[in-house]
């Protein structure tokens, strides 16, 4: 049995995502996955470059938190370029 890769988000790769939008319906945000960003104390958001599919919004970030995210498709997937980054190991500075 061979060992797949993990999937994760990489930068600089599109992506659909469908959101919690409001009470009766749902949030559809296309673009590019910039990064994470930290929205408030303990909530993290993802950070989404919109494409032109969304008018006037084309080229503007958008951070969609993670507890709304009901499905994210994969429509351009982009090598992770920081694999060795995880490699690191970690230190506590006190």
């Amino acid at each position: 049995m061979s060992k797949k890769a993990d999937m994760e988000l990489t930068r600089g790769s599109e992506y659909k995502i469908i959101s919690i939008g409001g009470r009766d319906h749902m949030l559809e945000s296309k673009g590019i996955f910039e990064g994470y960003a930290s929205v408030g104390m303990d909530e993290i958001g993802l950070l989404m470059k919109l494409k032109e599919t969304h008018g006037n919004m084309n080229g503007k970030i958008r951070i969609v938190p993670l507890h709304a995210i009901l499905a994210i498709d994969v429509l351009d997937a982009k090598p992770d370029d920081n694999q060795d980054d995880d490699q690191e190991m970690p230190r506590y500075v006190g």
